[in-house]
């Protein structure tokens, strides 16, 4: 077995590997940090070359079947989620707001890759639900909670479109002018993704290691709490794709319960008192963790 086909393979053991290297030795996190947005931006630039962008768009012209999606995934999922919460504990219900009503995440086409998803469907959901999101998110915490949540939609809209369109252009440039390059080296590109991947994860829970450490009781049950929100919301993704195929139905599954949760994180240090930023934090652990069961799981569907 050849260096890059057993990172695939085993691909959850470097995340999780990444994840307790945070909490017990994190180093040079202040510069990995900082090179988050860049690894996001090369991770899509990887999974674009290898997508065609044909049926990205193919897939964004289907008005009916975005909108429900959109409908689904940035509105109908987060009021339930939040309602449900709301019942025994406002606080988390919050939190709970704050995570599910942020966008597929960046990474998600590149997780959908790993999955042998359908990383065409992937982008499509990434790029409507990042547009829509500084629309939806201010608009559910003012109907939802008595918070005065101010969120600058230009702002969003501005990180978003640099993370997601330049990768996507420069893609297309790379896949035109140097197609023979691309189709030698393709096959590597999952793995690089896998170890990008992984050096965030190293980065984004060492950052935050002491607030994980210091108040372990509270922190186990919140986070025991996001694990079965993570697996319902891969379930209500599989089930909002009942119409595709099972590519399809990944790509559903992966873009809804892989949501940007580092744009959580941001959102709840800026209008948030701490323990909401501590719980968007925890968020971290079901996301790098569950998508190893979950390929299990969905190999045997």
């Amino acid at each position: 077995m050849k260096i890059y086909q057993f990172i695939e393979r085993y691909f959850w053991v470097f995340m999780i590997a990444g994840l307790i290297m945070g909490l017990i030795y994190p180093v040079y996190i202040d510069f990995l940090m900082s090179m988050l947005q860049p690894f996001l931006m090369v991770m899509l630039f990887l999974v674009f070359i290898k997508t065609d962008v044909a049926q990205i768009f193919h897939h964004m012209k289907n008005f009916q079947h975005m909108t429900f999606i959109v409908i689904m995934f940035m509105l109908v999922v987060p009021i339930l989620l939040f309602e449900a919460t709301n019942l025994f504990s406002p606080e988390l219900a919050i939190g709970i707001l704050l995570i599910t009503a942020m966008p597929a995440g960046a990474a998600s086409p590149a997780l959908t890759d790993i999955v042998k998803g359908n990383t065409a469907l992937s982008t499509s959901i990434l790029i409507t639900t990042s547009i829509i999101a500084p629309l939806t998110v201010p608009v559910l915490f003012l109907a939802l909670t008595a918070n005065n949540l101010y969120v600058n939609p230009w702002l969003i809209f501005k990180t978003l479109a640099i993370i997601i369109f330049l990768p996507l252009v420069i893609s297309l440039f790379v896949r035109r002018y140097f197609s023979d390059f691309t189709k030698r080296t393709s096959h590597l590109f999952t793995s690089i993704n896998i170890f990008l991947l992984t050096l965030m994860v190293f980065a984004v829970i060492g950052s935050q290691r002491s607030v994980i450490l210091n108040d372990f009781i509270p922190i186990l049950w919140q986070t025991g709490f996001l694990y079965l929100v993570f697996i319902m919301l891969h379930a209500f993704g599989f089930l909002i794709g009942l119409k595709e195929d099972k590519k399809g139905k990944i790509a559903t599954s992966i873009g809804l319960a892989y949501m940007n949760n580092g744009m959580a994180i941001v959102l709840a240090a800026a209008c948030f008192k701490p323990s909401i930023l501590v719980f968007t934090i925890l968020s971290e652990l079901p996301w790098n963790t569950l998508l190893g069961p979950f390929r299990k799981i969905i190999g045997k569907i």
